[in-house]
């Protein structure tokens, strides 16, 4: 991707409406490519109709930028009415969008908007149950993604986990340093990798945060000696976490150091959240909210 003023991705540097009046544009490219030929037989149709979008199961609202804007972008004088708000929940039945226009672009419009409604509706549910799952520590806890997204859609996705009550992660290469298993053990080890980090300009430049993944607590406690203001513990058990955890406390007040964020991670389901609420940790990472959220079924009906 090419790189602009600050070292960041092109992407980054468009504004939200921006960046949904592309993805839109191109899905519908994607889609309709030469023309509607089905929908094409109403084209001389002038008649303003109403389309209702419709839930037909429970779930969280995400998405309402893009429906409006799929619409917008086939008919101008179109009027779209979101009546659940982004981030707020709806039942089977609910009707979540009304929408004003001539009947040929909203048949043309209509499974681009659900592809991304479905989806985004998707993520969003999907993280508000494992935010549920956490029950009264969600205060003290946090539910982040990853950047497991569907290429493309990250920022419409990243939207969608907070809509659910989740956080962001890190949304690109260039906004956090995290020193994964591959670069520690390529570099020779935490040490080694820090070593070499500091070396780049840009990052002494940026100071930007500190992420290290550490598989033993060896390496968390390297990790917290370098530096990292989060220590992600991949993989561990409980009973692991919580002695990691221990020796990082003490550790830390022995050098009069402050202890990191503790964060775990590794195929981390709803239940196991219910298990793990009360280890002294402060982050949990789920790459499921993206890479596997089960789409929301949701339906358009035309009235005529």
């Amino acid at each position: 991707m090419e790189k602009v003023k600050g070292n960041e991705p092109r992407m980054k540097q468009r504004t939200t409406k921006q960046y949904v009046s592309q993805i839109v544009a191109a899905a519908l490219e994607e889609d309709i490519g030469t023309g509607d030929v089905t929908s094409s037989i109403f084209e001389n149709d002038r008649q303003r109709r109403t389309a209702r979008i419709i839930a037909k199961q429970d779930g969280v609202m995400s998405g309402g930028e893009v429906v409006r804007e799929v619409f917008r972008q086939l008919d101008k004088k179109s009027h779209v009415q979101q009546l659940v708000d982004d981030g707020g929940p709806f039942k089977a039945g609910d009707t979540l969008f009304e929408i004003k226009g001539r009947l040929a672009p909203l048949l043309s419009g209509e499974r681009t908007a659900l592809n991304f409604l479905q989806r985004l509706c998707g993520i969003a549910t999907l993280t508000s149950q494992y935010v549920s799952a956490l029950g009264r520590y969600r205060e003290k806890i946090g539910i982040y993604d990853t950047r497991k997204t569907t290429p493309l859609l990250r920022m419409l996705e990243k939207k969608a986990v907070r809509d659910g009550g989740g956080r962001n992660h890190r949304f690109g290469l260039y906004d956090m340093v995290m020193l994964k298993n591959n670069h520690i053990d390529a570099a020779g080890g935490i040490s080694q990798a820090m070593t070499a980090l500091i070396r780049q300009k840009d990052f002494l430049k940026r100071r930007l945060p500190i992420c290290i993944e550490a598989r033993t607590v060896a390496e968390a406690l390297e990790a917290l000696v370098v530096g990292a203001d989060i220590i992600m513990l991949d993989n561990m058990s409980a009973s692991e976490v919580r002695r990691c955890v221990r020796e990082l406390q003490k550790r830390a007040e022995e050098l009069s150091l402050k202890l990191p964020e503790i964060e775990i991670s590794g195929g981390i389901s709803i239940d196991d959240v219910r298990r793990l609420r009360t280890l002294p940790i402060q982050r949990i990472s789920v790459g499921r909210l993206t890479h596997s959220a089960p789409a929301i079924d949701i339906s358009m009906r035309i009235e005529l």
